[in-house]
């Protein structure tokens, strides 16, 4: 399963309603890269595809295709927002390893491809 949180979802309504189309949904993934191998990718997107994994959480339509599910089950998505701006954090109980800015990370099962990191 993946998780969000109210917060995080009440952010995902508000852009999704600034799209203004009704069929759009959140996608979550994982691709190879990043400093530790894995980096995570959220987007838009309004058609399903075979074997993704579909998750409703606080009125939002989370969708993972099944390879990023792998990597990602468990995952809690948050929204926090700071003096310097708001942004998304993701929990990922599978990574063992992340880079400094917590985008990128590796898995006990695989590390993914790494790249080198930009400072």
């Amino acid at each position: 399963m993946i998780t969000m949180t109210e917060q995080a979802s009440l952010k995902v309504k508000e852009m999704l309603a600034a799209e203004d189309k009704p069929n759009l949904f959140l996608r979550v993934g994982v691709r190879p890269g990043g400093c530790s191998g894995f980096t995570y990718g959220m987007g838009w997107d309004q058609e399903m595809k075979e074997g993704d994994e579909v998750f409703e959480q606080h009125g939002v339509k989370i969708v993972v295709d099944k390879d990023s599910y792998l990597y990602i089950k468990g995952t809690e998505i948050d929204f926090k927002e700071s003096m310097m701006g708001g942004g998304f954090s993701i929990e990922n109980p599978n990574a063992v390893a992340s880079c400094g800015c917590g985008s990128s990370f590796k898995t006990a099962l695989a590390a993914g491809k790494a790249e080198k990191c930009d400072d």
